[in-house]
């Protein structure tokens, strides 16, 4: 509709003899009738569950002081996955999300190595993933629980692979 007004308003200037001023009003005239909307409202984004652990997966590895992550089963589990082939390492072992249109909530659960600080660890691991997840995915993270549920010595692993004690 107010295209037409418009190209009225442009017809009636023209046959005054004021044709470029007619031009530039009817350009005018169709350009405020045309609001442009926000490229928000342009359209809807939605973010997976699956997306926002992957990314607080890696984030949680990253940090030094993390050995796995995952409570026991979840890391047996993650073992029999290794030695199948075609299957790897899940990156969303161990975290559980909620994830909302604006907002993630986080649990991580991990294995810390020993003789780390593991409040200083638990503050570096909510650091990472908050800061991970709100640049990639511009959600707000409301909360990232973090639960240890062991601590891995470095000589565990020399252990199995010893002579036994007894024969």
């Amino acid at each position: 509709m107010a295209e037409s007004a418009a190209t009225g308003t442009a017809t009636n200037q023209s046959s005054t003899g004021s044709t470029e001023s007619a031009k530039s009003s009817a350009v005018a005239l169709t350009d405020a009738s045309k609001k442009v909307a926000p490229a928000g409202e342009r359209g809807k984004t939605s973010i997976a569950d699956q997306v926002v652990a992957k990314i607080a997966g890696i984030a949680t590895r990253e940090i030094n002081g993390v050995y796995d992550v995952g409570g026991t089963t979840e890391r047996m589990v993650g073992k029999v996955r290794e030695v199948i082939p075609g299957t790897g390492t899940s990156t969303t072992q161990g975290i559980n999300v909620e994830v909302g249109e604006r907002q993630a909530a986080v649990d991580v659960s991990i294995v810390a190595d020993y003789g780390v600080a593991i409040h200083q660890l638990a503050a570096a691991i909510r650091r990472n993933v908050i800061t991970s997840i709100e640049q990639m995915t511009g959600l707000e993270v409301t909360e990232v629980n973090v639960t240890v549920h062991d601590i891995h010595f470095g000589d565990d692993d020399d252990d199995s692979s010893s002579a036994p004690r007894v024969q």
